[in-house]
């Protein structure tokens, strides 16, 4: 469901509403109970399934860590050349909110490793 800006301000918490919304970044390690059972991350914005928690995997960078999206097209990704380097952005692919970026430092199969916000996804356990 795609939310105008005034229904995510409702809907959303500050720091979500920065982060998916204006692209900033939560803080590390802020997650320590974040999810670890059977279950699927979607977008907190627009409730898009977006990772599988069987791509998650502990990265030490302190935000949560996929080595792939669920599908090819649960997310975008985008060049990012703020704060002076250049990065690869992954939104949404739904409803384009910041989720967090992607670095080819991450795990087989892919090798890559999905930062994201935590305060960008919202979690469903498998039933």
């Amino acid at each position: 469901m795609k939310r105008t800006p005034a229904q995510l301000k409702l809907h959303l918490s500050d720091l979500a509403y920065k982060v998916t919304q204006k692209g900033g970044t939560e803080r590390a390690y802020s997650h320590d109970d974040f999810p670890k059972q059977a279950g699927v991350f979607h977008c907190i914005c627009c409730g898009a399934p977006l990772y599988d928690s069987e791509t998650k995997f502990e990265s030490g960078s302190g935000w949560p860590s996929f080595f792939a999206p669920i599908n090819d097209g649960a997310v975008v990704e985008k060049e990012d050349r703020k704060l002076f380097m250049k990065r690869t952005e992954i939104t949404c692919a739904e409803c384009d909110a910041h989720l967090g970026h992607v670095f080819p430092d991450g795990p087989a199969p892919t090798g890559m490793r999905y930062c994201m916000n935590g305060v960008a996804l919202d979690f469903k356990p498998k039933e």
